[in-house]
């Protein structure tokens, strides 16, 4: 319905919600997780069907897109069937896009399902394509495994979009060999830099790389064209001349892109974080759990969407070490 729109206080309009299905992961990626995460107890988790009546009244009032996150979302029990649920309001229009962004690992089995149940794009995590290095900084996690999903993707007609972290002294001298890869197999490149959240046993002073620098050095080997290209997110893209693909930079650090800011995280717990990078959060569980209809919910996120922050206040700070973010990423779902 017309003038039902999600308007934030700074006038930008809410159509994009991003929603973590679980915060449990087949992979400890060391810029994510700790090696020995606690999990949510299961009583606190979201059902299914709760998952799909929040997600309908988002979508009631304006959400256009819908991601689903992590944690890995695909390790969720039973997770097609909220894809093909939520699928229904991409068959009435009130949806324009359902994807889902994923480690891949799990994409084998479902990559013919999403694609049957309307899914047109997903996003992959992959931060190198060495085994071993792919192998050390997820911990638990097989390039093989990944790889052959990504061959299930394709093949399932699901266009792919790659997304890798930036972390000097890992990757940072592979991206050119990542991006040639990918655009030789029709798949966009977006690479991003690592944020300060939650706990964990690195020191991301150590591995932060600023994507200037990053460009700089592709720069002495591929042409870069800026174009005004936009998926809804916030990446900003450029054409490599060389290679006719995309390659795509987010850069919360160097650069936040908070004034066009059009999206919420919701969690498996029925928490809303109006910003990746603020504390500040509404909980919806209480409001869908106290009544069968969804009056209370609908006014809990006015009343939060009301509150949505200018923007984030990401540091990578070297003097006090702690994250800006006390939550780990994997809760929140990047």
């Amino acid at each position: 319905m017309p003038g039902m729109d999600m308007i934030d206080p700074f006038g930008r309009t809410i159509s994009y919600l991003r929603v973590s299905v679980t915060d449990r992961c087949d992979f400890r990626c060391v810029y994510c997780m700790s090696e020995d995460m606690a999990f949510l107890p299961k009583k606190d988790l979201l059902s299914l069907e709760e998952l799909d009546r929040l997600c309908t009244v988002f979508i009631e009032k304006g959400v256009r897109k819908l991601r689903l996150t992590g944690g890995e979302p695909l390790v969720r029990k039973n997770i097609m069937h909220l894809v093909r649920e939520l699928a229904r309001h991409l068959k009435s229009g009130a949806l324009e896009e359902l994807t889902l962004t994923t480690n891949g690992s799990q994409l084998a089995r479902y990559a013919g399902e999403l694609a049957d149940a309307g899914v047109k794009r997903i996003n992959v995590s992959l931060d190198t394509l060495d085994a071993d290095k792919f192998h050390a900084i997820t911990r638990w996690g097989h390039l093989d495994k990944v790889m052959a999903g990504i061959d299930a993707a394709q093949a399932a007609g699901l266009k792919l979009k790659l997304n890798a972290v930036a972390l000097k002294g890992f990757n940072d001298a592979e991206l050119p060999e990542m991006l040639r890869w990918a655009h030789g197999r029709g798949m966009d490149l977006t690479v991003i830099e690592t944020m300060p959240m939650g706990e964990i046993e690195a020191d991301r002073t150590d591995q932060y790389l600023p994507l200037s620098i990053l460009r700089a050095n592709l720069e002495k080997q591929f042409t870069l064209k800026d174009i005004p290209y936009k998926t809804g997110g916030p990446a900003r893209y450029v054409e490599v001349v060389e290679t006719g693909g995309r390659l795509g930079f987010i850069t919360p650090m160097t650069h936040n892109f908070c004034e066009s800011c059009n999206r919420v995280r919701l969690t498996c717990t029925g928490t809303l974080y109006m910003c990746l990078g603020q504390e500040d959060a509404a909980d919806l569980r209480a409001p869908l759990r106290a009544s069968e209809g969804n009056d209370l919910v609908a006014a809990a996120i006015d009343e939060a969407i009301g509150r949505k922050p200018k923007g984030h206040d990401f540091v990578i700070d070297r003097r006090t070490n702690r994250p800006s973010v006390s939550r780990h990423m994997s809760v929140t779902g990047g």
